[in-house]
């Protein structure tokens, strides 16, 4: 980030700021999907690799990411200590080079989330996406003070992610949406009733994301309600594919999504069922089996073996070939 930018960003009135980034992300949607890069690490996992990450940004955004979320789930946020997070960032910065967003994923306590929002800022991050915070299960009330203390503490613009422990109130987001920094919600709960009642409570510049698990298997739903964008973890290891399905969900090419959930999605799904922790694991193992340099996941996670990794790369090399790219 030049000193320039910097000293805009310390300027620039946090309202002002949220709605300029919010107004470029949402341009951005309609270019591609919600990228969640992974975070390479040695093959003892002991250190990230930031060439590896680097090459990995650079095929992300060649592919046409909408935006670029670093260090979130896919990232394995939880497994990185504050000095690999902040290189991370930066070094995602500066790979895209203003081309499109990027976005830190930010959480556990709000301390915490405060330290991790103020390290993405230097970093140059334009905004950062609220993590679920650990373990506690909170009134309503104190999930709203949550949020609130960490919108008091920085400039940074945030999108908040319902999923786990964290289920908003209709009411609840109602409150939040009015925070002048908190700029969009990515839910993981699926319940469609409710997010409606929600995009009527929020003013109509509040974005509203698709975060299910493999969110390409609940895109039409959310497309339905008024809510077309969503993250792809797929888009990780086989972009080929989260773009064709991103254009053809698009441009009503039907029969391209029917063929795409049927034969790829699908059996992806059922795979990553078998075991807690493949949402994450799963994509990593495949961008290995693509011959991409991002390691092994780091513990608790743990890579698939025998018959599940056997698996993978069948799925795999068959969601390829049905877009005609090689493995």
């Amino acid at each position: 980030m030049t000193e320039t930018a910097s000293t805009d960003r310390a300027t620039e009135p946090i309202a002002d700021r949220a709605a300029r980034v919010a107004a470029r992300l949402k341009a951005h949607l309609e270019l591609g999907v919600l990228a969640f890069p992974l975070s390479p690490f040695s093959e003892d996992g002991s250190t990230i690799d930031l060439p590896a990450f680097r090459a990995h940004l650079r095929g992300q955004i060649a592919a046409g990411a909408g935006a670029l979320f670093v260090c979130c789930g896919t990232g394995e946020f939880s497994a990185l200590d504050e000095a690999e997070y902040g290189q991370l960032i930066e070094a995602a910065v500066e790979e895209a080079a203003g081309r499109l967003p990027i976005l830190a994923g930010i959480g556990y306590g709000w301390a915490q989330a405060v330290r991790f929002a103020a390290i993405a800022e230097k970093a140059g991050a334009d905004a950062a996406l609220l993590l679920p915070h650990y373990l506690v299960r909170a009134p309503q009330s104190g999930l709203v003070r949550h949020v609130e203390i960490i919108a008091e503490n920085t400039g940074l613009p945030f999108i908040l992610y319902q999923r786990g422990l964290v289920k908003y109130t209709v009411a609840s987001l109602a409150k939040l949406a009015r925070i002048p920094n908190v700029i969009g919600l990515k839910d993981g709960h699926s319940d469609h009733v409710e997010l409606q009642r929600m995009q009527l409570a929020a003013d109509p510049d509040f974005l509203f994301f698709n975060g299910a698990l493999t969110a390409e298997m609940q895109a039409r739903p959310y497309a339905s309600i008024g809510i077309p964008a969503y993250s792809s973890a797929v888009h990780g290891f086989a972009p080929e594919i989260a773009s064709t399905f991103f254009t053809a969900r698009r441009d009503g090419d039907t029969d391209t999504v029917e063929l795409l959930l049927r034969k790829f999605y699908s059996p992806f799904v059922e795979l990553r069922d078998r075991q807690s922790g493949y949402a994450v694991a799963l994509i990593k193992t495949a961008a290995r089996i693509r011959g991409h340099q991002v390691g092994p996941v780091r513990a608790p996670l743990m890579d698939p073996v025998g018959k599940d990794l056997e698996d993978l790369e069948a799925i795999v090399r068959s969601g390829l070939a049905l877009v005609g790219a090689d493995l």
